[in-house]
């Protein structure tokens, strides 16, 4: 067994004051998601979804963030998949997005519903051609024999579809995820980290407080 307990490093890069906060959360994400992609790390749109299924157990897996705005993010996926599943019964839903090489943390929690046909296929249409047939290709989440399977479906699909615009499948899809609160972890030193959490209000306005790390 690898011993991981003394595996460690202080967060030093940068700290969250009020002074840098701002009225409402996608401000201050923008900004942080900026940095992430000036940054040129990996994927500064991964965000890690996590949903619960019908027993109460919680799965958690990356996806793509593809829009936001002042009140909603957006992701698409296969409706058949296990988190389309879970969001049939539960549509309450986490998103976390985990900016660690810039020592932060963003978390949105809220409720998905899913986007409109003709939302879903503009956003379908603009992906690579290659990524419209792997839709088709694959039924997400299902058990599969072997890879070959899938690669053998992708180029049978391939040469169905090489003539003309890739058709948008019934099951596939998008949601929207209307958060209601929005948590900012910024790492510290001695692991004195800082942490605010806003909260959506009635009114439609936002309050802040400072939560303990």
């Amino acid at each position: 067994m690898i011993d991981v307990a003394p595996m460690r490093r202080s967060y030093t890069m940068s700290g969250l004051d009020e002074k840098d906060l701002t009225p409402t959360p996608i401000p201050l994400f923008e900004r942080w998601l900026k940095d992430m992609i000036d940054s040129q790390l990996y994927d500064p749109n991964g965000v890690v979804v996590s949903t619960v299924d019908e027993s109460g157990q919680p799965y958690s897996r990356m996806v793509l963030l593809k829009n936001y705005d002042e009140k909603s993010l957006v992701f698409f996926t296969n409706l058949g998949s296990r988190k389309a599943q879970h969001l049939a019964h539960n549509p309450k839903i986490c998103m976390l997005f985990p900016w660690y090489y810039l020592e932060r943390q963003v978390m949105f929690i809220g409720t998905a519903e899913k986007l409109s046909v003709p939302a879903v296929l503009k956003y379908f249409h603009s992906r690579p051609r290659d990524s419209q047939i792997a839709a088709w290709t694959s039924h997400q989440s299902s058990r599969i024999s072997a890879r070959s399977a899938l690669e053998s479906k992708f180029m049978e699909l391939k040469q169905k579809f090489k003539d003309g615009e890739v058709p948008l499948p019934s099951f596939w899809g998008g949601y929207r995820v209307f958060f209601h609160q929005v948590e900012f972890w910024q790492g510290r030193e001695n692991r004195l980290h800082d942490r605010f959490i806003y909260d959506l209000q009635e009114d439609g306005s936002w309050t802040i407080s400072r939560l303990a790390p």
